[in-house]
Protein backbone atom coordinates (compact mmCIF):
# COMPACT_ATOMS: atom_id res chain seq x y z
CA UNK A 1 0.00 0.00 0.00
CA UNK A 2 1.18 3.54 -0.72
CA UNK A 3 1.64 5.22 2.67
CA UNK A 4 2.78 8.54 4.08
CA UNK A 5 4.22 8.10 7.57
CA UNK A 6 4.19 10.85 10.21
CA UNK A 7 6.30 10.50 13.35
CA UNK A 8 9.09 12.16 15.29
CA UNK A 9 10.68 10.40 18.33
CA UNK A 10 12.23 6.97 18.74
CA UNK A 11 8.83 5.51 19.66
CA UNK A 12 7.73 5.94 16.05
CA UNK A 13 10.81 4.33 14.50
CA UNK A 14 9.61 0.78 15.16
CA UNK A 15 6.36 1.48 13.29
CA UNK A 16 8.19 2.97 10.31
CA UNK A 17 10.60 0.04 10.20
CA UNK A 18 7.77 -2.48 10.44
CA UNK A 19 5.89 -0.89 7.53
CA UNK A 20 9.01 -0.84 5.35
CA UNK A 21 9.83 -4.45 6.25
CA UNK A 22 6.27 -5.51 5.42
CA UNK A 23 6.82 -4.26 1.87
CA UNK A 24 4.61 -1.19 1.88
CA UNK A 25 5.56 1.76 -0.31
CA UNK A 26 6.34 4.59 2.12
CA UNK A 27 6.16 7.49 -0.31
CA UNK A 28 7.21 10.12 2.21
CA UNK A 29 7.78 10.84 5.87
CA UNK A 30 6.68 13.88 7.85
CA UNK A 31 8.60 14.66 11.03
CA UNK A 32 8.99 17.62 13.37
CA UNK A 33 11.67 20.20 12.51
CA UNK A 34 15.19 19.45 13.74
CA UNK A 35 16.00 20.87 17.16
CA UNK A 36 19.10 22.90 18.08
CA UNK A 37 21.45 21.09 20.48
CA UNK A 38 24.81 21.67 22.09
CA UNK A 39 26.13 24.22 24.50
CA UNK A 40 25.60 27.09 22.07
CA UNK A 41 22.52 25.60 20.41
CA UNK A 42 24.32 25.93 17.08
CA UNK A 43 23.85 22.38 15.83
CA UNK A 44 20.64 20.83 14.57
CA UNK A 45 19.77 17.31 15.74
CA UNK A 46 17.64 15.34 13.26
CA UNK A 47 14.69 13.48 14.71
CA UNK A 48 15.03 9.69 15.09
CA UNK A 49 12.33 9.16 12.46
CA UNK A 50 14.08 11.46 9.99
CA UNK A 51 17.36 9.58 10.44
CA UNK A 52 15.71 6.22 9.84
CA UNK A 53 13.73 7.46 6.85
CA UNK A 54 16.87 8.86 5.23
CA UNK A 55 18.64 5.54 5.82
CA UNK A 56 15.91 3.95 3.70
CA UNK A 57 16.07 6.68 1.06
CA UNK A 58 12.59 7.95 1.89
CA UNK A 59 12.00 11.69 1.30
CA UNK A 60 11.40 13.65 4.50
CA UNK A 61 9.28 16.76 5.00
CA UNK A 62 9.54 18.85 8.20
CA UNK A 63 6.96 21.62 7.98
CA UNK A 64 6.66 24.17 10.75
CA UNK A 65 2.88 23.99 10.40
CA UNK A 66 0.28 21.80 8.73
CA UNK A 67 -2.24 24.62 8.42
CA UNK A 68 -0.85 26.94 5.74
CA UNK A 69 -1.79 24.78 2.76
CA UNK A 70 1.77 23.82 1.83
CA UNK A 71 1.70 20.50 3.65
CA UNK A 72 -1.66 19.64 2.11
CA UNK A 73 -0.31 20.41 -1.36
CA UNK A 74 2.72 18.20 -0.77
CA UNK A 75 0.53 15.37 0.49
CA UNK A 76 -1.59 15.62 -2.64
CA UNK A 77 1.58 15.20 -4.71
CA UNK A 78 2.62 12.17 -2.64
CA UNK A 79 -0.87 10.76 -3.20
CA UNK A 80 -1.03 8.29 -0.27
CA UNK A 81 -3.74 5.68 0.02
CA UNK A 82 -3.26 5.79 3.80
CA UNK A 83 -1.54 8.07 6.33
CA UNK A 84 0.00 6.37 9.36
CA UNK A 85 0.79 8.55 12.39
CA UNK A 86 2.89 7.58 15.42
CA UNK A 87 3.87 10.23 17.98
CA UNK A 88 4.14 12.95 15.34
CA UNK A 89 3.42 15.73 17.80
CA UNK A 90 1.02 17.81 15.71
CA UNK A 91 -2.74 17.78 15.15
CA UNK A 92 -3.79 16.91 11.62
CA UNK A 93 -6.27 19.43 10.15
CA UNK A 94 -9.56 18.05 8.89
CA UNK A 95 -8.56 18.57 5.24
CA UNK A 96 -5.54 16.28 5.75
CA UNK A 97 -7.62 13.71 7.63
CA UNK A 98 -9.98 13.61 4.66
CA UNK A 99 -7.26 13.35 1.99
CA UNK A 100 -6.23 9.66 1.76
CA UNK A 101 -8.96 7.34 0.46
CA UNK A 102 -8.29 4.78 3.20
CA UNK A 103 -8.07 7.39 5.94
CA UNK A 104 -5.51 8.24 8.61
CA UNK A 105 -4.62 5.87 11.44
CA UNK A 106 -2.68 6.47 14.64
CA UNK A 107 -0.46 4.27 16.81
CA UNK A 108 -1.33 5.24 20.40
CA UNK A 109 0.45 3.86 23.47
CA UNK A 110 -2.53 3.14 25.72
CA UNK A 111 -5.70 1.10 25.78
CA UNK A 112 -8.05 3.79 24.51
CA UNK A 113 -10.28 5.43 25.62
CA UNK A 114 -8.00 5.39 28.68
CA UNK A 115 -5.18 7.92 28.62
CA UNK A 116 -5.86 10.16 25.67
CA UNK A 117 -3.10 12.70 25.31
CA UNK A 118 0.66 13.12 25.08
CA UNK A 119 2.02 11.08 28.01
CA UNK A 120 -0.02 7.85 28.29
CA UNK A 121 2.96 5.64 29.14
CA UNK A 122 3.99 7.78 32.09
CA UNK A 123 0.50 8.18 33.49
CA UNK A 124 -0.20 4.45 33.38
CA UNK A 125 2.77 3.94 35.73
CA UNK A 126 2.11 7.05 37.82
CA UNK A 127 -1.42 5.81 38.50
CA UNK A 128 -0.23 2.35 39.51
CA UNK A 129 -1.85 0.46 36.62
CA UNK A 130 -0.93 -3.20 36.23
CA UNK A 131 -1.36 -3.20 32.45
CA UNK A 132 -1.40 -0.93 29.45
CA UNK A 133 -1.08 -1.52 25.72
CA UNK A 134 -1.26 -0.12 22.21
CA UNK A 135 -4.28 0.98 20.20
CA UNK A 136 -4.49 1.48 16.46
CA UNK A 137 -7.28 3.99 15.88
CA UNK A 138 -8.82 5.73 12.89
CA UNK A 139 -8.04 9.38 13.43
CA UNK A 140 -10.85 11.85 14.01
CA UNK A 141 -11.13 15.59 14.61
CA UNK A 142 -10.90 15.20 18.41
CA UNK A 143 -7.64 14.00 19.95
CA UNK A 144 -7.39 10.19 20.31
CA UNK A 145 -11.17 9.87 19.96
CA UNK A 146 -11.38 7.87 16.74
CA UNK A 147 -12.73 4.38 16.19
CA UNK A 148 -10.57 1.50 17.41
CA UNK A 149 -9.21 -0.85 14.74
CA UNK A 150 -6.90 -3.03 16.86
CA UNK A 151 -5.84 -3.09 20.48
CA UNK A 152 -3.40 -5.24 22.42
CA UNK A 153 -2.70 -5.24 26.16
CA UNK A 154 0.56 -5.96 27.97
CA UNK A 155 1.35 -6.16 31.71
CA UNK A 156 3.45 -3.46 33.36
CA UNK A 157 6.34 -4.94 35.32
CA UNK A 158 6.50 -4.14 39.03
CA UNK A 159 9.92 -2.52 38.60
CA UNK A 160 9.48 -1.36 34.99
CA UNK A 161 10.02 2.36 34.45
CA UNK A 162 8.60 4.60 31.76
CA UNK A 163 11.70 4.37 29.56
CA UNK A 164 11.63 0.57 29.47
CA UNK A 165 7.88 0.47 28.88
CA UNK A 166 8.27 3.07 26.12
CA UNK A 167 10.63 0.76 24.24
CA UNK A 168 8.36 -2.27 24.66
CA UNK A 169 5.26 -0.44 23.49
CA UNK A 170 7.14 0.97 20.50
CA UNK A 171 7.88 -2.56 19.32
CA UNK A 172 4.31 -3.66 20.04
CA UNK A 173 3.05 -0.67 18.06
CA UNK A 174 5.14 -1.71 15.08
CA UNK A 175 3.69 -5.21 15.14
CA UNK A 176 0.14 -4.00 15.54
CA UNK A 177 0.21 -1.28 12.87
CA UNK A 178 1.37 -3.77 10.23
CA UNK A 179 -1.52 -6.03 11.19
CA UNK A 180 -3.98 -3.13 11.00
CA UNK A 181 -2.69 -1.94 7.62
CA UNK A 182 -3.04 -5.47 6.24
CA UNK A 183 -6.67 -5.55 7.37
CA UNK A 184 -7.35 -2.13 5.87
CA UNK A 185 -5.76 -3.16 2.58
CA UNK A 186 -7.83 -6.37 2.50
CA UNK A 187 -11.03 -4.54 3.42
CA UNK A 188 -11.49 -6.65 6.55
CA UNK A 189 -10.73 -4.00 9.20
CA UNK A 190 -13.42 -3.35 11.79
CA UNK A 191 -13.95 0.07 13.36
CA UNK A 192 -15.29 0.09 16.92
CA UNK A 193 -16.42 3.44 18.35
CA UNK A 194 -14.87 4.37 21.68
CA UNK A 195 -16.97 4.73 24.80
CA UNK A 196 -16.28 8.41 25.35
CA UNK A 197 -17.75 8.29 28.87
CA UNK A 198 -14.76 6.14 29.88
CA UNK A 199 -12.13 8.50 28.48
CA UNK A 200 -9.32 9.69 30.75
CA UNK A 201 -6.53 12.14 30.00
CA UNK A 202 -2.74 11.85 29.97
CA UNK A 203 -1.51 15.45 29.88
CA UNK A 204 2.06 16.54 29.25
CA UNK A 205 4.53 16.04 32.07
CA UNK A 206 6.04 18.96 33.94
CA UNK A 207 8.59 19.54 36.68
CA UNK A 208 5.69 20.32 39.02
CA UNK A 209 5.14 16.55 39.26
CA UNK A 210 8.68 15.91 40.54
CA UNK A 211 8.64 16.67 44.30
CA UNK A 212 7.91 13.57 46.38
CA UNK A 213 5.25 13.82 49.06
CA UNK A 214 6.44 11.30 51.64
CA UNK A 215 3.02 11.12 53.32
CA UNK A 216 1.86 9.07 50.34
CA UNK A 217 2.07 5.27 50.40
CA UNK A 218 5.41 3.70 49.47
CA UNK A 219 3.95 2.08 46.36
CA UNK A 220 2.68 5.45 45.11
CA UNK A 221 6.11 7.03 45.61
CA UNK A 222 7.77 4.09 43.84
CA UNK A 223 5.33 4.55 40.95
CA UNK A 224 6.22 8.25 40.86
CA UNK A 225 9.91 7.42 40.54
CA UNK A 226 9.24 4.89 37.75
CA UNK A 227 6.68 7.03 35.94
CA UNK A 228 8.81 10.18 35.80
CA UNK A 229 11.94 8.44 34.56
CA UNK A 230 13.92 9.73 32.73
CA UNK A 231 12.21 13.16 32.71
CA UNK A 232 11.40 15.17 34.73
CA UNK A 233 12.43 12.64 37.44
CA UNK A 234 11.08 12.42 40.96
CA UNK A 235 12.92 14.61 43.47
CA UNK A 236 13.32 15.17 47.19
CA UNK A 237 15.18 17.41 49.62
CA UNK A 238 15.07 15.06 52.62
CA UNK A 239 18.43 13.43 51.83
CA UNK A 240 20.68 16.48 51.92
CA UNK A 241 18.51 19.59 52.11
CA UNK A 242 19.14 20.19 48.38
CA UNK A 243 16.86 18.95 45.65
CA UNK A 244 18.08 15.51 44.61
CA UNK A 245 16.65 13.59 41.65
CA UNK A 246 15.65 10.00 42.30
CA UNK A 247 16.10 7.75 39.25
CA UNK A 248 15.57 4.27 40.64
CA UNK A 249 13.93 2.86 43.75
CA UNK A 250 12.63 -0.37 45.22
CA UNK A 251 10.25 -1.57 47.90
CA UNK A 252 12.23 -3.72 50.35
CA UNK A 253 9.13 -4.67 52.34
CA UNK A 254 10.29 -3.01 55.56
CA UNK A 255 7.82 -1.32 57.88
CA UNK A 256 8.71 1.36 60.41
CA UNK A 257 6.95 3.48 63.01
CA UNK A 258 8.36 6.91 62.32
CA UNK A 259 7.36 10.08 60.53
CA UNK A 260 7.09 10.14 56.73
CA UNK A 261 10.22 11.50 55.06
CA UNK A 262 12.59 10.29 57.77
CA UNK A 263 15.70 8.40 56.62
CA UNK A 264 15.67 5.14 58.55
CA UNK A 265 18.86 3.59 57.15
CA UNK A 266 21.60 4.44 54.66
CA UNK A 267 24.20 1.98 53.42
CA UNK A 268 25.45 -0.08 50.53
CA UNK A 269 21.95 -1.37 49.76
CA UNK A 270 20.53 2.13 49.42
CA UNK A 271 18.82 4.90 51.34
CA UNK A 272 15.62 3.83 53.10
CA UNK A 273 13.01 6.54 53.67
CA UNK A 274 9.75 6.18 55.59
CA UNK A 275 6.49 6.72 53.73
CA UNK A 276 3.00 7.60 54.87
CA UNK A 277 1.74 4.02 55.14
CA UNK A 278 4.56 2.92 57.44
CA UNK A 279 6.42 1.19 54.65
CA UNK A 280 9.85 2.10 53.32
CA UNK A 281 11.02 3.25 49.91
CA UNK A 282 14.63 2.38 49.10
CA UNK A 283 16.48 4.90 46.93
CA UNK A 284 18.88 3.04 44.61
CA UNK A 285 20.09 5.68 42.13
CA UNK A 286 20.13 9.46 42.41
CA UNK A 287 21.67 12.67 41.16
CA UNK A 288 22.68 15.59 43.36
CA UNK A 289 22.63 19.17 42.01
CA UNK A 290 25.57 19.66 39.66
CA UNK A 291 26.56 16.03 39.95
CA UNK A 292 26.26 12.86 37.89
CA UNK A 293 23.76 10.09 38.21
CA UNK A 294 25.12 7.45 40.59
CA UNK A 295 24.15 4.64 42.89
CA UNK A 296 23.02 5.55 46.38
CA UNK A 297 26.03 3.65 47.75
CA UNK A 298 28.42 5.78 45.64
CA UNK A 299 26.68 8.94 46.80
CA UNK A 300 26.97 7.89 50.45
CA UNK A 301 30.72 7.28 50.04
CA UNK A 302 31.16 11.02 49.58
CA UNK A 303 28.14 12.19 51.57
CA UNK A 304 27.71 9.93 54.59
CA UNK A 305 24.35 10.10 56.37
CA UNK A 306 24.12 9.55 60.11
CA UNK A 307 20.86 7.82 61.01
Amino acid sequence: MRIVFMGTPSFAVASLEALVKAGHQVAGVFSQPDKPVGRHQNKLQPTPVKERAQAHGIPVCQPETLRDGAALALLRELDPELIVVAAYGRFLPDEILALPPKGCINVHSSLLPKYRGSAPINWAILNGDSETGVTIQRMAHDMDAGDIILQRATPIGETEDAAALYDRLAELGGELVVEAVAQIEAGTASYTPQDHTQATQAPMLSRALSPINWTRPAQAVHDQVRGLYPWPAASTDVISGDTIKIYRSSLPGKTVSTYPGVIVSAGKEGIDIACGDGRVLRVLELQAPGGKRMSAAAYLAGHPIQV
